[in-house]
């Protein structure tokens, strides 16, 4: 009788010991080398012929009993009765599964499915999301659909030297039960169709483990049948049709904090909630480095949860931290790093240098020298690999692979060529936004014909997209440009901004930009520069921050630089400014003394931008003032004059400042009660927001225009209105959102 729970390899090796025999000294008694020995110990070879198995015996000095009993085990190897449901024979490590609802969800619903057709699902994510736990818990969790058995198989994808197709087919038809007279029968070249046709008349749930590519699991895979087969692996097998797709990527907040928890004790995580959640963050909510993270707290009862939070915030160590025992993070990472190509694993390390999440095709090209669509080639290889994620069209790493790259940067890029393709990323950086930026300036427009970008400015709506998905990255370029005393630069991006900044409110970084700018102005020696920055800075601290008497103050030195430089038209904004913020301040004495005061310099300086903004700060001064009446008389000859003076503004500037104006009368109107003039004039403003692309000014709009349509009694528009504001989300006007929120919890009657 075969020896009850163990297999073939287990017995060799039991006996072997017993015998006091090295791998060489069994090879050496019984003619059997080395290699087949291990192999078949290891369990690689299931299934030994029973010549193999004599000699194996006759160099063990087995006794008849134990000899027979030897023979015996390797015939249920060669002829395994069937796979009882269940899966005790399939590794540890899912007890303390969570999350991933929604992926067990679709592999149950899969598993259910009433059509015909074996279901193939390829799992895919960066190392460490936890692929071989979903499909280890799926499998646990859908074993009664599938009465046949489940199979577990590692294709050991991240070995330098992993199992092919044809080994792979017959270890799969030797754990499907398949007699060994039919594999022979078959012969290799049939191989491929025997396990299709086995799988298509059994019910099996088929886990192919950590594939490398999709060659070497294309073979394993029915087109027919009940059963169901879950590829798991680092690449994204693009190339496989016809299967399911489920990309996994990190926990949620909450999720990993429950697995952390499960592992540390209850205790100790309620003693320390704030350093339990900094740990999570720490480990970028990856169930690989939660696991590990977790682990190392479990063995060390003495240590706080804090100490290991304050242990992982020093990023420089952080992946060093992040080992427990033979469990490393970084190793990992390594595994997929080291099957990229030399110029992905370039690019790999490169992308690191980028300062802000993301990165878009044409700044990697810049780091690395590459052709545009080389270096998205090279891109969508790392994407592939699991290595790098995408959105829209954005690359980012995970923050862990991150630090992996920045550490194989430091260890295999020379310290010059780095700094040299960092300075030529924030270069090209400046250069851009200062041509996107010049889309909304005055007297500029598209790029000259001459300008050879590797990005596509054509329009200002494009130009708008391109500022946005690259502000952390030019903003730090623009740091950096500070740091080492480019000031010229500097006052040249901050220039080329100035009117986009209107398109872009609630960014959150206009403030530090204008104040950057302002001090490398100064720095520069010119007063006019400094004036002009400086009425800038003024400007994001009153409406970007709501900090008015600061903006005071910055308008005041900015007049005192304009009257230095002899420049009206700077005198101009820095009245404009100041009366704007007396205006909120509720002086509206002083407010219209200073809108009075840059009416007239800029009718002196000639600057039409410039009077056309006073005309509406007049407006504004009126509504606020309480004379609503005379503001819409106001307001209509504000239109009026930027009628007349047609395409001398630019059009994005004259939408802009229609945009306000229809707010403005809309406001004043409802005010006056008339509801319906009010509606009229704010719909029409969501409308030049919206074709603006403007939603910080959209989002206000539709607030108005929503208490509005409240006053007039329509309730049902009125909800719309709140609705649409929402729907913007953080493009919006924060304190927007918050009115909207409030308004639809409370305005309405169910």
């Amino acid at each position: 009788m075969a020896e009850a729970g163990l297999g073939f390899g287990a017995v060799l090796r039991r006996l072997r010991l017993e015998a006091s025999l090295t791998l060489e000294a069994l090879a050496d008694s019984s003619g059997v080398s080395v290699r087949a020995i291990g192999d078949l110990e290891r369990g690689r070879v299931s299934a030994p012929q029973r010549r193999t198995v004599a000699a194996l015996a006759d160099g063990l000095g087995l006794s008849e009993t134990e000899r027979e009993r030897l023979l015996a085990t390797a015939r249920v190897g060669r002829n395994p009765r069937p796979h009882p449901a269940g899966l005790a024979s399939f590794p540890r490590g899912i007890d303390d599964f969570v999350g991933r609802e929604a992926e067990l969800a679709r592999l149950t619903a899969l598993a259910e499915r009433e059509a015909r057709g074996a279901a193939v699902v390829a799992v895919s994510g960066p190392p460490g999301t936890g692929k071989t736990t979903l499909a280890l818990r799926a499998a646990h969790e859908l074993a009664r659909h599938f009465p046949d058995g489940q199979l577990l198989f590692d294709l050991r994808g991240t070995e330098d030297d992993p199992p092919g197709p044809a080994e792979l087919l017959l270890r799969v038809l030797k754990g499907l039960g398949v007699a060994d007279r039919d594999v022979a029968m078959a012969g290799p070249s049939g191989h491929e169709q025997l396990c299709r046709r086995t799988l298509a008349e059994r019910r099996y749930l088929l886990v192919l483990d950590n594939a490398r590519d999709e060659a070497q699991v294309r073979p394993l895979l029915p087109g027919t049948g009940a059963g169901m087969v879950v590829v798991t692996s680092r690449r994204m097998l693009t190339g496989l049709e016809s299967v399911h797709r489920l990309a996994l990527g990190e926990l949620s907040p909450a999720e990993a904090s429950e697995f952390l928890t499960a592992l540390v004790g209850q205790e100790r995580a309620d003693a320390g909630p704030g350093a339990l959640a900094e740990v999570a963050d720490h480990c970028g909510h990856l169930p690989l480095a939660l696991r590990v993270a977790g682990n190392w707290l479990a063995t060390r009862t003495g240590w706080t949860v804090r100490r290991l939070a304050d242990r992982l915030a020093v990023e420089e160590r952080r992946l060093d931290a992040l080992t427990a025992g033979d469990l490393r993070l970084s190793a990992a990472f390594q595994l997929s790093y080291r099957q990229l190509t030399p110029t992905a694993g370039r690019m790999f390390r490169l992308l690191s240098l980028v300062d802000g999440a993301d990165a878009g095709a044409a700044g990697a090209a810049q780091l690395t020298g590459q052709p545009l669509y080389e270096a998205e080639d090279t891109l969508e290889e790392l994407v592939e690999a699991g290595l790098l994620g995408t959105y829209r069209d954005r690359y980012r790493f995970h923050d862990l692979i991150r630090l992996y790259a920045r550490g194989r940067l430091r260890a295999e890029e020379p310290a010059g060529a780095a700094e040299a393709a960092r300075s030529a990323l924030h270069r090209w950086l400046l250069e851009t936004t200062v041509m996107a930026g010049r889309w909304y300036e005055p007297d500029h427009g598209a790029p000259p014909a001459t300008w050879q970008g590797t990005v596509d400015l054509s329009t200002a709506e494009r130009a708008r997209r391109w500022l946005q998905d690259e502000g952390d990255n030019w903003l730090a370029a623009l740091r950096a440009a500070a740091a080492a005393g480019d000031h010229a630069r500097v006052v040249e991006v901050a220039e080329a901004l100035h009117w986009f900044s209107d398109q872009w409110i609630f960014w959150g970084h206009w403030p530090e930009v204008f104040s950057t700018a302002a001090r490398s102005a100064q720095a520069l020696d010119d007063p006019l520069l400094e004036a002009t920055q400086l009425n800038y800075h003024a400007w994001a601290l009153l409406v970007c921050e709501g900090r008015h008497h600061d903006s005071l103050e910055r308008s005041a030195q900015a007049l005192a630089a304009a009257e230095r430089a002899g420049d009206l038209a700077q005198q101009g904004w820095a009245n404009s400014y100041s009366a704007w913020a007396h205006r909120l301040l509720g002086d509206h004495t002083a407010a219209a003394l200073h809108n009075g005061e840059a009416a007239m310099l800029f009718e002196a300086a000639g600057d039409l931008d410039g009077a056309l903004q006073s005309r509406v700060e007049r407006n504004q001064i009126l509504v606020d003032g309480g004379r609503h009446a005379e503001a819409v008389d106001e307001i209509q000859l504000t239109l009026a004059f930027l009628d007349q003076v047609g395409d001398r503004v630019e059009p994005h500037i004259a939408g802009f400042t229609r945009m306000n104006l229809r707010m403005l009368i809309g406001g004043a109107h409802a005010r006056l009660g008339n509801h319906a003039a009010a509606v009229e004039n704010l719909r029409l403003a969501v409308d030049l927001c919206h074709a603006g692309g403007n939603a910080a000014m959209e989002s206000r709009a539709l607030v108005h225009l929503g208490d509005s349509l409240l006053a007039a009694g329509k309730q049902g528009e009125a909800r719309d209105a709140f609705s649409r504001c929402l729907a913007l989300g953080e493009t919006a006007d924060p304190g927007r959102l918050t009115e909207a929120r409030e308004r639809l919890d409370g305005s309405f009657t169910s």
